[in-house]
């Protein structure tokens, strides 16, 4: 049984003046809410109040269901409450920034990273360290031998920040024996759960897992909070990475007392509706169950895989058999341009998928096969601005709030495109990229 969300086949513009329920298979990049976290907002907002030193009834009920929620994260993801602690950054990728700056890493420091990672887990690390990558083969995978032979390379690193699951092909790392080996080596093990944790079970001790990263908009919690669990120490020492109200026991002109963790690291007035959502999001999937959401989820990916298979001229990326996978699918249409296919399936049936390189854009170039030449070349094009012929792929993907004939439906889409070419000449390639129908005249915003 999927989990229940809102907005759950609303009816969207399609050509033709027509309307459609809305086909949601873009959850990889941000899930809608569920229906138990956005009555759990509602419940709360009569509450909502400034947290911390507030002497109100409301003020102590924000603060106690914002520190309550940390226990939440905490027992969610397997940590030991004993050594470690929970930040509510805004996402992932600021979790991954603070990190990066809180670690207090210098230049001749080594961070051992993939190429298989998304942006926020490549970009923050080149601030502060030198960065060494284990390569992907063709089908973007890659074995814990070829970890830890990058792990042996001297100087040793410092850090391991790794993928709990691509949010490209939904491959998932053998991220326990990876953690072992990494650990066994004196390494900080960092994993970016964005994909992981709406998707699988998390136990960081259990895993060997030091820090983890997730997004409460991939939870189905899209009010803005996501979480970082690490170790207490991490934390408790040195300068935060935003100064201001809240990091603070004691200010003066010349000098500054910078307040214990974690509430060092989170100045400012905290995102109190954010958490509360994102706790509401941990508890609804756990306590579902994840027997049946793991069951769902195999049936998402048995469907995918099965539609994905009977297109003609489709081309998957990523590994596909026994391998370990989310339903996640990143393909192409031969001799249709990825920007088209996911224009017609939005315009034609109401479909939302995504497309482009996901903000991924090494694996991308690895799993389309694209050499240094051409890789240069279309970097030369965005440089110029031209942003009209950019290579990628389009990408489906599910969560728990998924219908399995979401799938069935994308793959009727699929086979009428491919069989139907000639209704490329109906659309426009604009400067951004983006195909839009040519008589195409609703807008969205007065549908």
């Amino acid at each position: 049984m999927h989990l229940d969300v809102i907005g759950d086949r609303t009816l969207v513009p399609v050509h033709g003046g027509r309307t459609r329920p809305y086909v949601n298979l873009d959850c990889a990049a941000s899930t809608p809410p569920s229906v138990r976290v956005a009555a759990a907002v509602e419940e709360f907002l009569p509450w909502y109040s400034s947290i911390h030193r507030g002497a109100g009834a409301k003020s102590r009920y924000s603060s106690e269901r914002y520190e309550q929620a940390r226990d939440t994260m905490l027992r969610f993801v397997g940590a030991d409450p004993a050594t470690h602690a929970v930040l509510f950054p805004r996402n992932t990728t600021e979790a991954m920034n603070l990190l990066a700056f809180r670690l207090d890493l210098d230049r001749d420091d080594v961070v051992v990273t993939t190429v298989a990672e998304h942006h926020s887990n490549l970009l923050p690390w080149r601030r502060h360290a030198q960065v060494r990558y284990v390569d992907v083969a063709d089908d973007g995978t890659f074995t814990v031998e070829q970890v830890v032979a990058v792990l042996d390379q001297q100087p040793a690193p410092r850090v391991l920040a790794i993928t709990g699951a691509s949010n490209v092909t939904g491959w998932l790392p053998p991220i326990a024996a990876i953690a072992s080996a990494a650990r066994a080596r004196g390494v900080l093990v960092v994993v970016d759960a964005a994909q992981l944790a709406p998707h699988r079970p998390i136990s960081m001790t259990e895993m060997g897992i030091d820090v983890l990263a997730l997004s409460g908009h991939k939870m189905h919690a899209p009010y803005g909070a996501g979480a970082l669990v690490g170790p207490q120490a991490v934390f408790r020492t040195g300068e935060p990475m935003l100064v201001g109200g809240g990091a603070v026991t004691s200010v003066g002109l010349d000098e500054v007392l910078w307040a214990a963790g974690p509430d060092r690291d989170e100045a400012g007035s905290p995102n109190v509706i954010g958490v509360v959502a994102l706790d509401a999001a941990v508890r609804e999937l756990s306590q579902r169950g994840w027997a049946g959401t793991l069951r769902h989820e195999r049936q998402l990916l048995d469907e995918l895989d099965r539609q994905l298979a009977g297109v003609p001229g489709l081309v998957r990326y990523g590994p596909l058999g026994g391998a370990d996978r989310l339903p996640v699918a990143a393909f192409n249409l031969e001799g249709v341009p990825h920007a088209l296919v996911a224009s017609r399936l939005s315009h034609e049936f109401g479909i939302g998928v995504r497309s482009g390189c996901f903000c991924a854009h090494p694996y991308l170039e690895r799993l389309l096969g694209l050499d240094e030449e051409q890789t240069q070349q279309y970097r030369d094009q965005v440089r110029q601005g031209q942003h009209r012929l950019l290579p990628g792929a389009v990408r489906a993907s599910t969560g728990p709030g998924t219908p399995l004939e979401h799938l069935a439906e994308l793959g009727h889409a699929l086979r009428h495109i491919a069989a139907t070419p000639e209704r490329a000449r109906g659309y426009d390639l604009t400067d951004s990229g983006e195909y839009l129908p040519a008589d195409d005249t609703h807008a969205l915003l007065s549908a």
